[in-house]
């Protein structure tokens, strides 16, 4: 029988995580209750203690009451959670993972349903859960339910809601999952509406070559996401067909992955195939969100909820200097290809961000900062150009293969 584990502050919240495990028990599913609470008694007999998840943490419940700092206390019981949870899913003993709360608890439960693998079921009821979720979240796979009222008591409202959530996770940890025809290895790629002719093209070749491709859409997320299952060992390539998070870390944009992209393939000595793939924008949401200090650039609206502006020459030119800068450190082989017909869909000829200038300079940099270690492949295309994407395609394969020779 399946495992759910139940985790939250039971000193606030028992009553419902008791109903949640009566739910869950009603589903036919088995139950591990732990308690993260710090103040008042359980309201509910956990399986796992508060006392056994401060020990985790390295410290003790005694010490953080003393401390007095609800912060704090919050940070160590979710790290101690999470190294509980992982402790549970590695010995077998936990299936999918259920919360609920407010800021705090859903602060504290997130933080150890992200150190969990993807795949693993995890939802979380939350009282923010409608507004921004990308902190909660992260880069994997929670999903979050809004708790409508707030979590306080089991009422007419709440019972649904909560019914609901237990009853998602129990056939998510019941349901199988549907066979995969063979195993083949995985390549992650990376793709933006304004690339997608490349990387569809890019995709159907490593198919034919015997891969099985992974596509992350380039919003922030996605780039995290790919390199945490780059870090997790599951692929066995990248091709970075389009590196435009770079672009929106620089200028300010909302798709920002960080200012370590491109750095987790080459940390970890994977092949990877890097291009250039719409480092002409930089991404906001609506016309009305840009900032002020932008509203004299080159705006395009893509679409009502996203609006593009055109990266300038001196931005694509310390955009080049960077990514040269984080090829030259890779452990692993790279190749990078550079298309100098355009690097987007809308930067060609007779399209909104076609700027021979601004691209040039993030050639130019890019050119001028490469070390000899990086392949280089330097073409008169534009990036969405079929020969261009299968080119892309057959040096993954090349790069691929030479590793797994050596191997």
């Amino acid at each position: 029988m399946p495992t759910v584990v139940l985790l939250g502050t039971l000193d606030t919240k028992g009553r419902e995580y008791g109903y949640l495990r009566d739910r869950l028990n009603a589903f036919g599913v088995d139950v591990c209750l732990i308690d993260a609470g710090i103040l008042g008694p359980p309201l509910v007999e956990p399986d796992i203690d508060r006392a056994t998840v401060a020990e985790a943490a390295g410290t003790t419940i005694a010490a953080l009451v003393e401390q007095g700092d609800r912060g704090a206390a919050v940070t160590a019981m979710a790290e101690g959670a999470a190294r509980v949870v992982m402790k549970l899913h590695e010995e077998g003993g936990l299936d999918g993972i259920l919360g609920l709360g407010g800021t705090g608890g859903t602060t504290l439960v997130t933080h150890a349903m992200r150190c969990l693998p993807i795949g693993v079921p995890k939802v979380m009821v939350s009282t923010v859960a409608s507004g921004d979720t990308r902190p909660y979240v992260g880069a994997v796979d929670v999903a979050m339910l809004y708790s409508v009222v707030d979590i306080a008591g089991i009422n007419k409202l709440s019972a649904r809601v909560l019914a609901n959530a237990a009853g998602a996770v129990a056939g998510m940890v019941t349901g199988a999952a549907p066979p995969v025809p063979g195993e083949r290895p995985l390549i992650g790629a990376t793709m933006f509406g304004v690339t997608t002719p490349c990387v569809e093209i890019a995709r159907k070749r490593l198919e034919e070559l015997g891969y099985e491709v992974l596509v992350f859409h380039a919003t922030g997320t996605g780039g995290q996401s790919m390199e945490t299952l780059v870090r997790s060992g599951v692929l066995v390539g990248i091709l970075d067909i389009t590196t435009t998070e770079l672009a929106d870390d620089l200028v300010g944009g909302v798709f920002s992955a960080g200012p370590e992209r491109l750095e987790a393939a080459g940390a970890a000595g994977l092949p990877q195939v890097v291009s250039l793939g719409a480092l002409d924008m930089v991404n906001f949401g609506a016309f009305e969100t840009v900032p002020e200090q932008f509203r004299d650039r080159l705006l395009h609206r893509h679409n009502a909820t996203v609006t593009l502006m055109r990266t300038t020459s001196d931005e694509c030119a310390e955009l080049g200097r960077r990514i040269a800068t984080k090829l030259n450190r890779a452990k692993g082989p790279v190749s990078l290809f550079v298309p100098r017909g355009g690097v987007s869909l809308i930067d060609v000829p007779g399209q909104p961000f076609y700027d021979p200038d601004a691209d040039r300079a993030l050639f130019d940099s890019l050119l001028e900062g490469i070390d000899s270690n990086v392949d280089l492949h330097v073409s008169d295309q534009a990036i969405n150009d079929p020969g261009f994407a299968v080119a892309m395609a057959e040096r993954m394969h090349d790069l691929c293969t030479t590793v797994g020779a050596r191997s």
